[in-house]
């Protein structure tokens, strides 16, 4: 089993969270995020914002399914067709266990 943590605009989630669902991966976990990435913030006029308001979206999948679901994130979250600085980044980590609470279920 793998996590992916993925960390995007906040107005990008919407369709984010639909595609996955369309495509068989409706197990997400969603938290509101602030931070900054390798730009440092961002300056508007005179402003300096050096914490940027994102989403992470974490979902656990078996290992066969990691390239779908990072497939279906970049090609959702992406601005435009090429991209922009502050779309976000996504991390792939090892799960060792995974248990369902009210069952005890060992797994996804």
């Amino acid at each position: 089993m793998l996590m992916i943590r993925a960390i995007i605009r906040p107005e990008k989630v919407g369709v984010v969270l639909s595609e996955l669902c369309d495509a068989g991966f409706p197990a997400v976990t969603k938290v509101d995020v602030m931070g900054r990435g390798k730009q440092r913030g961002v300056k508007v006029g005179e402003v300096f914002y050096d914490e940027i308001p994102k989403e992470m979206l974490m979902i656990v999948v078996k290992d066969e399914d990691k390239d779908d679901v990072i497939k279906i994130i970049m090609k959702n979250a992406k601005t435009g067709t090429n991209g922009a600085f502050g779309d976000g980044k996504i991390f792939v980590s090892p799960v060792e266990e995974a248990y369902t609470i009210s069952s005890g279920e060992n797994g996804l």
